[in-house]
């Protein structure tokens, strides 16, 4: 859902960049889950602010920005049984990371190992046996995601 990315002010505050078309949607929570690597810890939110584009919050028991410090670089996540279900044609970027990438032409790009914005859309980080490619999740180029078959079809060359 996001990412802890630095304290903020002077009473424990962290800055969370959102994941998420709305940073709202992590603001009322009770609880987020903190970590990276697989090792996660919950962590109770006592407030959250709207900050501009990106959102601040208190996590119980952190009161200063020394101890905010420690949260930097944490990913943010909630249960996946307290998110809404999706729309068609929208997807959460937990179901497509791990899914096969395959061109029009059949040739296998790899697995999507992540997925970022660049300021302009969704990038996919595709990890393949020939290294890695950056492939733009846009509808000119993205043609079908089948999450129950594992896989993405894309409108993209191999030499590109």
């Amino acid at each position: 859902m996001g990412r802890i990315f630095a304290p903020f002010g002077v009473k424990g505050w962290v800055k969370v960049k959102t994941y998420s078309e709305s940073p709202e949607s992590l603001a009322g929570r009770p609880s987020w889950w903190l970590g990276k690597n697989g090792n996660w810890r919950e962590a109770k939110v006592a407030q959250t602010e709207q900050h501009g584009a990106r959102l601040v919050a208190r996590l119980e028991g952190c009161d200063s920005p020394e101890a905010a410090a420690a949260y930097r670089g944490l990913e943010v996540a909630v249960l996946r049984e307290s998110l809404p279900p999706t729309r068609e044609n929208e997807f959460y970027q937990a179901d497509l990371i791990g899914l096969e990438v395959r061109n029009m032409d059949g040739e296998r790009f790899g697995i999507v190992a992540e997925l970022f914005s660049n300021g302009a859309h969704e990038v996919m980080r595709v990890a393949g046996d020939e290294g890695e490619r950056l492939v733009p999740f846009i509808d000119q180029v993205v043609r079908e995601v089948d999450i129950g078959a594992g896989r993405i079809l894309v409108d993209w060359g191999k030499d590109w």
